[in-house]
């Protein structure tokens, strides 16, 4: 069995890896890569193995670094499945689509520069029509069902606890009269989060795949996050600012709106009016409605035993999808809370919200989600004074906060909890690979994971392949 490492190695980004087994391949995830935009238009054109070689693809959660160059592959002849969730696949339909859009909007960016030195224009990453043909490829799997992929290997999906439809993937595999047990965590959840139940525990692994993007970091908890969400909102409604909320449009919008609603129905924030302004979104908020079975106890009872029907709507509440209402709030002389995305400020219509609220005093910027580097949503929590918004300096006078309490990812004493909690069910863990994480919190979590009676425990750089 073969195992090598093309994306999310030493960095959050581009979740790719790829093992073969019995003379079959099978790709772990097919992440867009996110960073400086030649290396990732690079990075994300060319695969270092040739798809068309590629048997199967099981995807562990809906988010774009996981899935986002699904359909590149596609493009470029994958003609396998892509075996997911009934909920990450009908995300992806949203968010695939969604990301095209970006793609096209992104080379038109560059082709105008391109055109300005006479160079002949770029072609997007896919297009719409790529991202709906990647869709045909897709065999919904729910939990705990397993299947066969390949000769010798069976799929089953445990619920990660991330994200709507996120999955742990464990393979079992036969070869050569050994059996073998791999769990590839995707990015793995947190315990008593909103909305989504906890991340099961996987008996009886022997390999590990583990991310690691807080493997030196301990977040605040949900009532932590709670709590200074109102105050915050306390805070700016009496100077009477605004607050900006940047946030992805995929499990922390929706994190946020149902604390939102708790806070309103306790009375515990001012009546102010919320808006929602993403149309993407809007419509994976849509996507969650549609799959209860992913809920958590204690949604449940806020819905059937409370009586609130809809976790994620309340008469504050407006979901904005049109162009001409996203501006009008830009114009809005009372305080008010707006959610948009990017979550990291690099696209989407939160940028003109920042434009229009970022030098005045009164209102906040409230970041609920990790910030990677050279992002504008980093520059801001850094402490930048001076940003570029739209290619326009501006001075950053509002008032920059930023609350943890609200990760989906587990933090280093989750990520250590729960890998003791392999152990505890029968988990041999004979090796251990960590990916998804910087250096830093990477190499932090493979030295503690070396303190425990793991095997041995690797942190492969980009390309290294191991026999296992």
């Amino acid at each position: 069995m073969h195992l090598q490492f093309w994306g999310a190695a030493r960095t959050v980004t581009g979740s790719m890896h790829l093992l073969e087994v019995r003379g079959r391949r099978i790709l772990l995830d097919c992440g867009l890569f996110q960073g400086k935009r030649q290396e990732a238009f690079q990075r994300n054109r060319e695969f270092p193995f040739d798809v068309r070689s590629v048997d199967a693809l099981v995807l562990s959660h809906a988010h774009i670094d996981h899935s986002g160059n699904i359909p590149s592959l596609v493009k470029q002849g994958y003609q396998g499945p892509i075996y997911a969730t009934p909920a990450t696949y009908d995300l992806c339909g949203a968010m695939l689509r969604d990301s095209a859009h970006i793609q096209a909007a992104d080379a038109a960016y560059v082709n105008k520069k391109r055109a300005r030195r006479g160079e002949p224009p770029v072609e997007p990453l896919y297009d719409l029509g790529d991202a709906v043909a990647s869709l045909h490829h897709f065999v919904a799997v729910a939990y705990h069902r397993p299947v066969e992929i390949a000769p010798g290997v069976h799929l089953t999906f445990y619920d990660a606890g991330h994200i709507l439809g996120s999955a742990l993937t464990v393979l079992d595999i036969e070869e050569g009269g050994r059996y073998t047990r791999l769990l590839f965590t995707g990015d793995l959840g947190r315990k008593n989060l909103p909305i989504l139940r906890d991340p099961q525990v996987v008996p009886e692994v022997d390999l590990l795949i583990t991310e690691s993007t807080y493997g030196n970091r301990d977040h605040g908890t949900p009532e932590e996050a709670e709590a200074r969400l109102r105050e915050v909102i306390q805070r700016t409604y009496r100077r009477g600012g605004k607050v900006v909320i940047p946030a992805f449009a995929v499990g922390r919008t929706q994190e946020v709106v149902y604390a939102l609603h708790r806070l309103t129905e306790a009375r515990a924030i001012p009546p102010l009016s919320i808006y929602v302004d993403s149309p993407l979104a809007t419509n994976v908020t849509e996507i969650f409605r549609l799959h209860p079975e992913c809920y958590d106890e204690e949604i449940a009872h806020f819905m059937w035993v409370d009586g609130h029907r809809d976790p994620f709507g309340f008469s504050r509440l407006t979901y904005v999808r049109d162009v001409e209402a996203s501006k009008r709030l830009n114009t809005l002389q009372e305080p008010a809370v707006i959610i948009s995305a990017s979550g990291m400020c690099e696209a989407g219509r939160v940028l003109h919200h920042l434009k229009h609220t970022i030098e005045d005093p009164r209102n906040t910027v409230l970041f609920v989600g990790f910030q990677a580097e050279n992002t504008l949503g980093r520059y801001l929590v850094d402490g930048h004074k001076e940003v570029k918004i739209f290619g326009e300096q501006h001075t950053v006078r509002a008032e920059v906060e930023s609350i943890d309490g609200y990760s989906a990812h587990a933090d280093r004493e989750e990520l250590l909890e729960y890998i003791q909690s392999l152990l505890d069910h029968g988990g041999r863990l004979e090796r251990a690979f960590v990916v998804h994480g910087d250096e830093e919190n990477a190499q932090a979590l493979a030295q503690a994971l070396a303190a425990m009676p793991v095997g041995s425990v690797h942190v492969p750089v980009r390309g290294e392949a191991f026999e296992v």
